[in-house]
């Protein structure tokens, strides 16, 4: 299942609720995390009262990196994994910070600079679906809280295998659906009135994170996007639901 339309002569693809051409969703993505970069930070943690941090946590865990390895952490925007990556890895490995949008990529820039945390980390502007990379580059890839804003999920799942060193490992941090009525019940609550409220309060900015909150329920759900990496050709795919499945961590092995 990709989240492009075919059936139009044109294409269309979701930005959000809406219809929009596909050659068109990139720039309305853009200006999104444009507007909400010199944010981000600030309103992950008031979004998700700091759970976001623990989710990261489990992904860093469940990854099993190593001393020496080389990562990609795509979609890495203001550099939570790149940061603990580099830290892991060392002076022997190497963390690459890839994402397509520039704004986000100077908030990374900046922030692991001030942590003076950049001497194994590249940075690099990049499109998940056409990843600029030999084959076989990487130990591990992480995408978290980006795959949903990308127009061609399956082109980006095989782009990031291609890219995946044999027995390299994909992780994929993304909200998800959650199968508890009640918690359903005041997620959607959640997202739809008090999450743009404080976009507005807080960013200037309700129509970005009314964007953010529709394109989570346009993501695939925990077994259609297990089934799409297990098409892209991964092997041994699992996820883990996380806060009753409000998140998922999805993990595929390269064979």
């Amino acid at each position: 299942m990709s989240e492009k339309d075919t059936t139009s002569g044109a294409g269309t693809t979701h930005f959000g609720y809406e219809q929009v051409a596909v050659e068109d969703k990139v720039g309305r993505v853009a200006e999104v995390f444009h507007s909400v970069a010199g944010k981000y930070d600030l309103m992950n943690d008031l979004m998700s009262g700091g759970i976001h941090r623990l989710w990261k946590r489990h992904t860093i865990n469940r990854s099993a990196v190593r001393k020496g390895q080389t990562i990609l952490d795509i979609a890495g925007g203001t550099g939570d994994l790149t940061l603990k990556f580099s830290q892991i890895v060392g002076p022997t490995g190497k963390v690459v910070l890839a994402d397509i949008n520039d704004s986000m990529l100077n908030v990374g820039r900046d922030k692991l600079t001030n942590k003076g945390a950049v001497g194994n980390i590249e940075f690099v502007q990049a499109n998940a679906e056409c990843l600029p990379f030999p084959d076989n580059t990487f130990d591990i890839i992480t995408i978290a809280f980006g795959l949903r804003n990308v127009t061609d999920k399956d082109k980006a799942i095989a782009s990031m295998l291609r890219v995946l060193k044999p027995g390299g490992r994909l992780l994929v941090l993304e909200f998800s659906k959650t199968n508890n009525p009640l918690m359903s019940k005041l997620y959607d609550t959640y997202s739809f009135t008090l999450l743009p409220m404080m976009g507005q309060i807080i960013a200037n900015d309700s129509d970005s994170y009314r964007y953010l909150a529709e394109s989570i329920r346009m993501h695939p759900d925990q077994e259609t996007l297990k089934g799409m990496m297990e098409n892209a050709g991964f092997v041994r795919v699992n996820y883990d639901n996380l806060t009753q499945g409000i998140v998922a961590l999805h993990m595929g092995i390269k064979p």
